[in-house]
């Protein structure tokens, strides 16, 4: 049966936190392997409309493209990857390519080091990876959980301020000094014997309790790069602030500079909201996001 051609469609794909690395040291193999969460907002939301009856050569010639909402650029997001892979999914379904997820971030050279973006793509909730080996040729996904439906996440923004990207992030990896290796063991008990339990049993105290101590240890490791534990002074001040609070999980997503705080429920994030220092930065409340990627067929 010849599959039916769609013509326009529209694929709404979710920003992520990548709450951190577990074994920057690699003795095992492997490197990197982390850890991170589909958010409900911002996302990044496009129509696609197919222009051709088949791909030409020049593939702007092929489909139509509306930015309708877009990811924060450069804020520790995932906004690169998530584009990509939405984009990447337009053509694949307009085209019946018969493409995954996987195959579109090999082809646009995403999920070099985290497999969380196209794991939160895919799948949503909380995803984490196992990193690079030598033939690694995406970071694999060793877990999917779902993130509590009642916990709220407050973002916070500076957008005076971009994380490290690009060349600048290359570099960073090839200067670092080498990460301890004792820290990473201890890392990789707290992902595995602390925050995926955790997450199953909503407790929130413990799974803050080991992404608080991926934030630290992965924090002061980039700190030579991203100028400081945090890449934003503003943020880190309300960071700071969040800490008198005895907030149980805060920190950094990726190079940031976003910052965020998990919230127990939706009231008690409302109540901390009005209590946020006014340094400039821009906050906003959102929840996991359960749901892997929307894609809807319009005709």
């Amino acid at each position: 049966m010849i599959p039916k051609k769609i013509h326009r469609l529209n694929i709404t794909a979710h920003a992520r936190l990548h709450m951190g690395f577990f074994d920057l040291h690699g003795g095992l193999g492997r490197k990197f392997g982390s850890i991170g969460v589909a958010l409900d907002w911002p996302v990044t939301e496009i129509l696609a409309t197919r222009l051709a009856d088949n791909l030409e050569k020049t593939m702007h010639q092929n489909v139509d493209f509306k930015m309708l909402q877009t990811i924060p650029s450069h804020a520790g997001l995932g906004s690169g990857t998530q584009l990509a892979l939405a984009v990447g999914a337009a053509y694949n379904q307009l085209y019946n390519l018969g493409l995954s997820a996987t195959d579109i971030a090999l082809s646009t050279k995403r999920g070099l080091r985290s497999g969380i973006g196209i794991g939160t793509f895919e799948h949503g909730g909380v995803i984490v990876d196992g990193g690079r080996g030598a033939n690694t040729k995406m970071p694999p996904i060793l877990a999917r959980v779902s993130f509590p439906e009642d916990w709220r996440i407050v973002l916070i923004f500076d957008d005076q301020h971009t994380g490290v990207h690009g060349d600048e992030e290359l570099a960073a990896f090839k200067t670092l000094p080498e990460f301890p290796e004792t820290l990473a063991d201890k890392l990789c008990r707290h992902v595995l014997m602390q925050a995926l339990p955790a997450l199953h049993e909503a407790d929130l105290s413990a799974f803050g309790a080991a992404i608080n101590a991926l934030q630290t240890a992965t924090g002061d490791y980039f700190a030579p790069a991203q100028g400081g534990r945090y890449a934003s002074q503003k943020v880190a001040q309300v960071l700071d602030f969040l800490v008198t609070q005895q907030v149980a999980c805060l920190g950094q997503s990726s190079w940031g500079p976003t910052g965020f705080a998990i919230i127990e429920n939706e009231a008690a994030a409302q109540a901390m909201l009005k209590q946020l220092p006014e340094n400039g930065c821009r906050y906003v409340m959102t929840k996991g996001c359960n749901s892997p990627t929307n894609i809807t067929i319009l005709d």
